[in-house]
């Protein structure tokens, strides 16, 4: 077990706190590990933010050429199952096909460890040696390595052939991003959906879908730092220009095409 508490060594860099960074580093093995939290973190991500990005740029569209509130939520709903059944598929077939790649060149390896050791040896040997080691150096580093069969080969993997081996359920991936994509898809529709049971909000539905996409994307991309490390606020931001670029996009399309209507 690592006795290195990941999510705080994260939070440490972030802060440049090295006091912090030991104290995480120090961590009781297994204390706090918790890698398994934040797997599906990427997927809950990005689904999300495709889904609430399209969809205001769908209700844009619509409130652009000044369609019927029934046609934006017919629009808006399609978007939503089509677009997250689609993304959800990508997902997973893309997860499945990381995954089986992965197994396909771990065995290959595996038999040419078996088969050709010296050749792997040889291999990795140039490879620590491309890295600053000297030869005599990386050939006493191969030396210990070759010994441990599955540690040899999971170095391999990722020294040779840069592949860093995942488990990750590509259905649990899909299922992520599908529900991620139809729950923020859903925030540029909650007000017109509102309307069909308080009229009196009718003239104020594409506005009240603005703010409210546009708090949902700041905090999304304030949330994306647990993948890209980044800074929250300047993430924030950096979210809301883009998917109110888009919108804004897809608006003036709908303003300058109403007339086809």
């Amino acid at each position: 077990m690592i006795s290195r508490d990941l999510a705080a060594a994260k939070e440490a860099y972030l802060a440049k706190d090295p006091e912090a960074s030991r104290q995480a580093h120090d961590a009781a093995p297994g204390e706090q590990h918790q890698q398994e939290r934040g797997r599906y973190i990427k997927s809950t991500v990005y689904g999300g933010l495709d889904g609430i990005v399209t969809t205001f740029a769908v209700v844009s569209g619509v409130a652009g050429a000044a369609l019927s509130p029934g046609i934006l939520l017919i629009l808006g709903f399609a978007n939503l199952i089509a677009d997250g059944l689609s993304m959800a598929i990508g997902d997973f077939l893309s997860t499945k096909a990381e995954n089986e790649y992965g197994k396909a060149e771990r065995k290959r390896e595996a038999w040419e460890v078996d088969h050709y050791p010296e050749g792997e040896k040889k291999e990795l040997v140039e490879l620590y040696m491309e890295k600053g080691l000297s030869e005599e150096e990386a050939e006493q580093v191969v030396d210990i390595v070759s010994r441990h069969r599955e540690a040899w080969i999971d170095i391999m993997m990722v020294e040779e052939l840069g592949i860093l081996e995942s488990d990750e359920s590509p259905l649990a991936n899909a299922v992520a991003t599908f529900l991620a994509f139809g729950v923020f898809g859903f925030v540029p529709l909650v007000a017109h959906v509102s309307a069909l049971f308080i009229p009196g909000l009718e003239p104020y539905a594409f506005a009240t879908a603005s703010v409210l996409t546009g708090c949902t994307l700041f905090a999304l991309g304030a949330l994306k730092v647990y993948v890209t490390g980044r800074n929250w606020f300047r993430s924030g931001i950096e979210m809301l220009l883009v998917g109110g670029g888009a919108a804004l996009a897809a608006y003036l399309v709908g303003y300058l095409l109403s007339g086809l209507a």
